[in-house]
């Protein structure tokens, strides 16, 4: 009752605000007609990537939508999508500011959610020269190598427990994505770590993601913080949030405690190196909330991101046995039998294994909707005119589904890709798992790295079959998530180790 008479306060501003910014200025996409205060809101379902995917089928590729009172271009072609990260990169290159995104990147301390500006390009090139280096990468890569190992172990371990015995392939691979990004991260091997372990770390990541990309009343609506605090919005995105901070403080202490490796290579010495540094009158100082605010990227976005397409991909094999026999097949005949582990030179080998991920990349993107842009001045895109200040969002789902860039588009075929030139670092506007432009994500070659090794480790070791009376039909394909779209169902499988 008391959230309806908020509506009630808030209709007459929120009535005000509607008809201001659906004012015509120029040649607008078309889109669906909205209702005053909610906008288009009422016709989206739980997941909006799907929801726009349905909408774009009848409104067309560009689409104007109001999320509430604010105006949301959609993109939801590789032609728009080249325009908007290509031709006007630059006038359409910042962010638009929401409370989740404030709250969990320590007000826009971070690369990704940061608006464009002095603050995002210095953050931006120590991501790129500092923390995401191609030096840095060879650097890190016995962590990556020894993880690997381990990861075979665990689930060998699992695999002799009895012959049928099934695994959660989540637990196993989540903790080997976390390990790694935390021990390139912040300097942190968890197998060692006495206040925390993988089941802590996996709920923080999870509950932090989810409510960093969560709807608050005050994004979309004049006065809507009012709403949060009664529904309890606020309430939650403070607890979470809370949370997290604990346990990066955590870190940074037992960094501390521990002392700095003797190169200063992960993201926490760089960057308290940086913090304890004078600076010149004028000049960027780097501060306590930038560090927690790269590790927020670093620790959301790397370990859920890389997590979520590796289990895509398990799963798009097991439900497609021709492709699983075939990736298996090249990949113990290019590295011949019996190898002890596997080493980062095999990951050049194995061809077929990058089409593979390219292709669950084109049917499971990570994010589905590209981190939404905001227009920095008018731009015209696609032939219609977008007013300064205008949120823009790349469905790259609908993108990945295109009829006129894939043939049959629903169906995983890895073999598109053969003799394709179309990839995914950001030059080709078919397939942006990682974006493109200036807000391509930075750590892109580290993430492929890790799961490009996670994924060769188990298919050169393994043999995978479903469980007991479970047939192909039977793997539920389910989402959940919020800004990344994860498989909601454990995929459980039952891991044999290979003999020749």
């Amino acid at each position: 009752m008391s959230i309806f008479l908020c509506f009630l306060l808030l209709l007459p501003l929120s009535l005000f605000f509607f008809k201001k910014l659906l004012s015509p200025k120029g040649k607008l996409p078309p889109g669906p007609t909205g209702l005053p205060i909610i906008g288009n809101l009422h016709q989206f379902g739980r997941f909006l990537h799907k929801s726009l995917h349905k909408l774009s089928k009848e409104y067309g590729p560009m689409m104007l939508v109001h999320f509430g009172v604010v105006p949301v271009i959609i993109v939801s072609t590789k032609e728009g999508a080249e325009e908007v990260l290509k031709t006007h990169d630059l006038e359409t290159c910042s962010r638009p500011k929401t409370v989740a995104t404030g709250l969990f990147t320590y007000n826009f301390k971070d690369v990704g959610f940061a608006p464009f500006g002095e603050n995002w390009r210095e953050m931006r090139k120590i991501a790129v020269l500092e923390l995401f280096s191609q030096k840095k990468l060879k650097s890190f890569r016995y962590i990556r190598e020894e993880e690997s190992e381990l990861l075979v172990k665990k689930v060998s371990a699992s695999a002799n427990e009895t012959p049928t015995s099934t695994v959660d392939l989540r637990k196993f691979i989540f903790s080997f994505a976390a390990s790694i990004i935390c021990r390139l991260a912040f300097g942190q091997n968890f197998h060692e770590c006495d206040f925390v372990d993988m089941e802590r770390v996996e709920e923080l990541v999870l509950e932090s993601e989810t409510n960093l990309g969560s709807v608050a009343f005050a994004d979309f609506f004049p006065a809507g913080w009012l709403i949060d605090r009664i529904s309890g919005q606020h309430t939650r995105l403070n607890k979470a949030f809370g949370k997290l901070t604990k346990f990066f403080e955590h870190v940074i202490d037992d960094h501390l405690k521990t002392g700095q490796p003797q190169d200063h290579s992960d993201i926490i010495s760089v960057m308290l190196d940086m913090i304890n540094k004078p600076t010149k009158d004028g000049s960027f100082k780097v501060t306590d909330d930038h560090l927690k605010g790269i590790m927020s990227d670093v620790f959301l976005a790397g370990v859920n991101a890389g997590a979520i397409t590796m289990i895509w991909t398990m799963t798009e094999l097991s439900r497609h046995p021709r492709v699983m026999k075939k990736v298996q097949e090249e990949i113990r005949a290019t590295l011949g039998p019996n190898k002890d582990n596997i080493t980062e030179e095999d990951l050049d080998k194995v061809e077929y294994l990058k089409l593979v991920i390219e292709e669950t990349f084109r049917l499971h993107p990570p994010a589905p909707l590209l981190l939404p842009r905001l227009t920095m001045s008018d731009v015209k895109i696609q032939g219609y005119d977008i007013p300064k200040n205008t949120m823009i969002q790349i469905n790259t789902y609908t993108i990945g589904r295109d009829p006129k860039n894939w043939k049959d588009p629903e169906e995983y075929i890895p073999e598109r890709f053969i003799d394709n030139p179309i990839e995914y670092k950001g030059k080709h506007f078919e397939l942006l798992p990682f974006g493109a432009g200036r807000r391509v994500c930075p750590g892109m070659a580290t993430g492929m790295t890790i799961v490009e090794l996670c994924l060769l480790s188990l298919l050169y070791f393994f043999d995978w079959s479903l469980p007991n009376g479970m047939t192909i039909e039977d793997i539920d394909m389910e989402e959940a998530g919020a800004f990344v779209i994860a498989k909601k169902v454990p995929l459980e499988l039952v891991p044999t180790l290979h003999r020749w």
